[in-house]
């Protein structure tokens, strides 16, 4: 981010700082997939038994607190300063101070302890060497797990609150800026409903929440795209803030299943092929597919059906792991 904020100009490099600013974005992006999973490691090798769901979930909640950041430096950036002005060099800005934060966690970063958890592997000689290859060649089947459990949470996320003012606003319900105010509601919706959801999974068990969330997104999201449609701000307003809640719920109790799919191992890679090839891919291609099919179909709810057909098929898994894990404490 340092090093995007200090990028030459092209009328110094020329094309080369087009070609450096896709190469620093690309950079950001990686170093992002990567910490988010590491993140959620840490905090399940270091959290108690019966706060697992709460803690992990903070990770995603944190992360929307982040993004609401970001948005509101951009939009003081953005009115503080002239059109020129931001052309010229104000568009700097939100990468410097986002440079200066990633600067307070990096000396934060380099006092902390390795977890308890991994300390007690390190010393038993559990922890295997190259924990990449070791998830890769046992685990693949928790690999799986991973991905489909994250591309539920993807779907309902990039779909069902990042798609949506731009649905809002396509779908003449309202103005482009009702529907930016109303996606920052629907943003500070999940910052609340993802440790509610969290704690309530340590209550009730990840498995029972999971499932609950995932019928959600099953069964609400084509009759809330509906709504958002209708014309009525009110009805977009509840549609976007149910959207938002149910998203929150799959991104709070999907952190604590992570820790469940694979047995307990130095955890802070083996997340990442399913969860980061997951990202990858709904991130890049779903809110592009679900205005392609708007358009092409004339149809409002598509986007619901997308996170709908999703849902039915991530189902089975989450029935089928918790079936094997009743199986396992039977036996």
């Amino acid at each position: 981010m340092l090093a995007t904020a200090l990028l030459p100009t092209f009328a110094a490099i020329g094309a080369a700082a087009g070609w450096l600013l896709l190469l620093l974005r690309c950079v950001i992006s990686f170093s992002v997939g990567g910490e988010y999973t590491g993140v959620v490691a840490y905090l399940l090798e270091g959290a108690s038994q019966h706060k697992r769901g709460l803690i992990a979930s903070l990770a995603s909640a944190s992360s929307e607190i982040g993004a609401l950041v970001a948005v509101g430096v951009s939009a003081l950036t953005v009115h503080g300063l002239s059109t020129a002005e931001l052309e010229d060099w104000g568009w700097r800005i939100p990468f410097l101070i986002g440079a200066a934060l990633a600067g307070t966690v990096w000396i934060a970063r380099s006092a902390m302890q390795e977890s308890p958890d991994f300390e007690r592997q390190r010393a038993a000689g559990t922890a295997p060497a190259r924990p990449l290859r070791y998830t890769m060649a046992h685990h693949r089947k928790g690999i799986f797990r991973s991905f489909a459990i994250s591309a539920l949470g993807s779907i309902t996320y990039y779909v069902g609150i990042t798609y949506v003012p731009a649905f809002l606003t396509s779908a003449g319900a309202l103005t482009e800026g009702s529907s930016l105010w109303l996606s920052t509601l629907a943003a500070i919706v999940v910052i609340a409903v993802t440790p509610l959801v969290g704690a309530l999974s340590d209550r009730l068990g990840r498995r029972p929440v999971l499932l609950l969330v995932g019928f959600m997104s099953t069964v609400l999201p084509a009759t809330m795209f509906s709504l958002m449609a209708s014309g009525s701000a009110l009805r977009a307003l509840f549609g976007a803030v149910i959207l938002a809640a149910v998203a929150g719920g799959v991104s709070a109790v999907g952190c604590g299943r992570h820790r469940r799919t694979i047995p307990r191992r130095r955890t802070a890679k083996w997340p990442c092929p399913g969860d980061n090839h997951r990202h990858g891919r709904v991130r890049r291609a779903t809110p592009w597919l679900a205005q392609l099919l708007v358009e092409r179909t004339g149809w409002p709810v598509m986007p619901g059906v997308m996170i709908a057909l999703v849902g039915v098929i991530v189902l089975p898994v989450i029935l089928d792991h918790a079936r094997n894990g009743a199986a396992g404490r039977a036996g």
